[in-house]
């Protein structure tokens, strides 16, 4: 990327998600393509959402066990978030998405396979929940990223001259 951009609008995309255009849904599909823009909705709802909806979820459980009173030892939160959103603990859902993907048992786990992992949670919590908890949940997630100041990324539901 170098050259290609001036240094602040590098800096606002690599490191704020802005990018240097403004574009609209319709204009950002024509330029990369429906298969391509089906790939990046997949990423961003089976990955970005599902880790905002993981988040979301852990602080509620820290908030209650906090005004409860109780543990909030990492491993007690995770396991429990894992239960609210999937019915399994984190290790036992990890352990079935290796079994099925046919990966060896390891104590750690590469941001790659992390990745996946995430996605495979967001398509196994497809299959398992009703609709009105999907969109329930997914609603959470996005609000999440909102509260965390998730910029609005390459595109907007606006025209680029109404803004």
């Amino acid at each position: 990327m170098d050259g290609l951009l001036p240094v602040d609008e590098k800096t606002a995309l690599l490191f704020h998600g802005q990018p240097p255009l403004n574009l609209t849904v319709d204009k950002f599909k024509e330029l990369i393509g429906g298969g391509k823009y089906h790939q990046y909705l997949n990423y961003f709802y089976g990955i970005t959402v599902e880790e905002a909806l993981i988040l979301a979820v852990q602080e509620e459980v820290r908030k209650e066990r906090r005004t409860s009173g109780y543990s909030n030892r990492e491993h007690d939160v995770v396991s429990e978030v894992y239960r609210r959103i999937y019915g399994a603990t984190k290790p036992v859902l990890l352990k079935r998405f290796r079994r099925e993907k046919g990966y060896p048992y390891l104590k750690s786990i590469s941001l790659t396979e992390l990745k996946e992992f995430t996605y495979w949670l967001f398509k196994y919590r497809l299959k398992q929940c009703d609709k009105a908890r999907i969109a329930s949940d997914t609603k959470k997630a996005l609000q999440q990223l909102n509260i965390n100041g998730y910029p609005r990324g390459l595109v907007t539901d606006e025209s680029p001259e109404a803004s």
